[in-house]
């Protein structure tokens, strides 16, 4: 298989004078000068690539460049297309939080995991509240008792100044794309 590089070159920017040629079959034709090797190239109406330049010489094939091209940036789409991409979301939460809104926000923490992202909850303290941190504590371990069930703790209970946080990740099985299991 030939990687491609960055900047492979084709044709006229082949300024080397004797490559190693492989034909479009992939039978090798010897060391020959580049002028002929082109001239080969343009009697079986593909390009000369050269697929390995640090060689001694120079290595080039006869082939189709641009449909080789388009196989590879085809390959890299369908590579890109299984890759599971994971994001980070975050939810604040205030230690005085009243029972429906601390529902609202576990379930969307519930629902981040389900989707197979990862999840980050933040407690704040404000003002005074910061003489009281035993009541944001309390919270946060009731989120994490919640979720133990479609999540595991990743980092934390931490402390940052006048923050809390808390770094979930999904479970290992039972997440889709769409959040349904």
């Amino acid at each position: 298989m030939i990687v491609i590089s960055r900047e492979l070159r084709i044709n006229q920017r082949i300024r080397i004078k004797e490559v190693r040629l492989i034909g479009p079959e992939g039978e090798q034709m010897g060391i020959v000068s580049t002028q002929d090797a082109l001239q080969k190239a343009k009697e079986s109406g593909f390009d000369l690539v050269e697929v390995a330049g640090q060689a001694k010489p120079p290595v080039c094939r006869i082939m189709d460049y641009s449909k080789y091209k388009y196989e590879q940036e085809k390959k890299a789409k369908e590579a890109r297309k299984h890759q599971k991409i994971m994001h980070l979301k975050e939810i604040k939460i205030k230690p005085r939080i009243e029972e429906h809104d601390y529902q609202v926000k576990l379930y969307h923490l519930k629902r981040f995991l389900k989707r197979g992202d990862k999840a980050k909850l933040i407690m704040v303290f404000r003002g005074r509240e910061m003489s009281h941190i035993e009541i944001g504590k309390k919270v946060v371990d009731r989120v994490i008792s919640d979720l133990m069930e479609v999540g595991e703790i990743e980092k934390g209970p931490t402390r940052d100044g006048r923050n809390i946080m808390v770094y979930f990740t999904p479970r290992a099985a039972g997440y889709s794309k769409n959040g349904s299991q």
